[in-house]
């Protein structure tokens, strides 16, 4: 259980999800491992936020557990995705603790925002990676069969296509050394928060897939998560896995509460 989670299902404002696929990872694997990790690493967590003045188990938060992965990527999605749009049906926030970001897909089906909004080393506008159009460097592409906009936050890598594509006038993309000037202004429009641990730069978060170097502070990414929860329908922190000491995954841990404090204290 993610610390602090006690509330029962039938009353929960916010559902914990695991999904620790693990099946497209091209580098180092092991997402499978990062529910468990991001739930052990939080449990040295004080239970107040001092930001806004809330305690974490107050805030009606329920941990659904991991749903476990098939041998087929799509149709996992589709079981994830009906397992987070119950959560929505139950007028409830999904989080979801990947795994690696293919998850997202799901997450983004389920919730059906108009943005997009993702941290990540990463374009992710692939068409397809390896031979396959689901994979996790084709999550922003996928995003935008739903969304109308994408924005992806300290984004430093990407193929010449992929480069290409994001000066097309749904795509935003903002260089890590302009994400703490960001400032979201998304009006009544829905919005959907992804975190790819890989943001971070790899000296403050190595226990990711594909680190990419000349990364966000992790003090910048908090401040991004809290600014944008008030806006979104749904959130997710994907691409931990088990190659270090717990950095990844206390960094991931951290940013699930943080979305949680600053959207109940909208």
């Amino acid at each position: 259980m993610f610390p602090g989670a006690r509330a029962h299902r039938s009353a929960a404002q916010y559902v914990v999800v695991g999904a620790p696929l693990d099946a497209s990872t091209t580098f180092q694997p092991g997402t499978r491992f990062g529910p468990r990790r991001v739930r052990h690493f939080a449990e040295s967590f004080d239970d107040y936020d001092h930001h806004t003045d809330q305690h974490f188990t107050d805030l009606s938060v329920h941990d659904h557990g991991d749903v476990h992965p098939t041998d087929d990527a799509e149709e996992y999605l589709q079981f994830l995705g009906g397992a987070l749009s119950d959560i929505r049906d139950e007028a409830a926030v999904p989080l979801t603790i990947g795994g690696e970001h293919t998850v997202t897909v799901a997450g983004v089906r389920a919730v059906d925002p108009d943005v997009f909004v993702c941290l990540d080393a990463h374009l992710d506008l692939r068409e397809e990676y390896a031979g396959n159009p689901l994979n996790h460097a084709t999550v922003t592409r996928h995003a935008l069969d739903v969304a109308d906009e994408a924005v992806v936050l300290g984004a430093r890598t990407g193929s010449e296509t992929e480069w290409e594509r994001a000066r097309d006038g749904d795509v935003t993309v903002v260089d890590p050394g302009d994400v703490s000037d960001w400032d979201p202004d998304f009006g009544d429009r829905s919005v959907y928060l992804s975190v790819d641990i890989d943001a971070a730069d790899p000296a403050y978060a190595p226990g990711t897939g594909t680190k990419e170097p000349f990364g966000l502070e992790p003090g910048t990414m908090h401040e991004v998560v809290r600014a944008v929860a008030p806006f979104a329908d749904g959130f997710d922190v994907v691409e931990v896995n088990d190659r270090d000491d717990g950095q990844a995954a206390v960094l991931a841990a951290k940013l699930v509460r943080a979305f949680v404090f600053a959207h109940a204290d909208d």
